[in-house]
């Protein structure tokens, strides 16, 4: 675990967090990607006790209340998207709570049945120490469903409409950004491969259960799409997908 990353990742997603109310959430699972209502990985969830790690402006777990999750629980990083989530979940219980994910605060071992993450795991400075308390965090048989970038997709650039490789998909480290979402605020963010993602599963003691390289969501089909250079846009979603999403049981 990277201390001096989490603090500056903390400090700058404080500053961007109004950029993502409501952004990235269930039922969506990512840019352009498949939503629930395709893929149905979460299954029934009436009366299910659920952990959402990187929980953001509280919008997924909006989405567990209305489906009938009995509990709600949630992490994250920022104090700004913690205070945006407890407004969100205004009229529910909820269990709210700032802290890195990487670290043992105390929740409660083998008593979720479902935790997943929407577009965060991948912040993660310590990705065996975090599938490995999201394991110890579930009921055996339980479920943990994550999406994020698909790995290759931060190496793919557009220039006028042709697609290319940029950099090494085989070299693992991290990308800085200076400027998050136009702001002052630097952002370290870990590269990993889809091996790294699967292996550190294995490891944790998970069955994978699924592997998604998501399709365009059906949502997008009619949409006439334009050449883009965006880092995401329809016109690269439909080339390759933005987003890989897994499903693991804890055995």
């Amino acid at each position: 675990m990277s201390i001096e990353i989490i603090e500056q990742n903390k400090k700058s997603w404080n500053t961007v967090a109004h950029h993502f109310n409501g952004k990235d959430a269930l039922p969506s699972y990512g840019p352009f990607a498949q939503r629930e209502e395709e893929l149905g990985l979460f299954g029934e969830l009436s009366n299910k006790k659920v952990l959402d790690i990187g929980c953001g402006s509280g919008h997924s777990l909006a989405y567990m209340a209305e489906k009938g999750a009995s509990e709600l629980w949630g992490v994250d990083l920022s104090e700004a998207q913690i205070n945006t989530a407890r407004e969100t979940l205004k009229e529910v219980k909820n269990n709210l709570f700032c802290a890195p994910m990487e670290s043992d605060i105390g929740l409660p071992k083998k008593y979720f049945d479902v935790v997943y993450s929407i577009y965060a795991i991948g912040w993660t400075t310590d990705l065996a120490a975090t599938f490995q308390l999201i394991h110890s965090y579930l009921k055996p048989g339980g479920s943990f469903i994550f999406s994020w970038d698909h790995p290759l997709y931060a190496h793919l650039k557009s220039q006028n409409g042709e697609i290319h490789l940029d950099g090494s998909y085989q070299n693992e480290g991290v990308t800085q950004y200076e400027n998050f979402k136009g702001e002052e605020a630097p952002v370290v963010i870990p590269k990993r491969k889809m091996a790294t993602y699967i292996n550190e599963l294995i490891k944790a003691g998970f069955t994978i259960e699924s592997v998604i390289e998501s399709d365009v969501s059906s949502g997008f089909d009619g949409v006439d799409e334009e050449i883009s250079d965006r880092y995401y846009s329809l016109y690269k979603a439909r080339r390759f997908p933005t987003t890989m999403i897994i499903k693991s049981i804890k055995g």
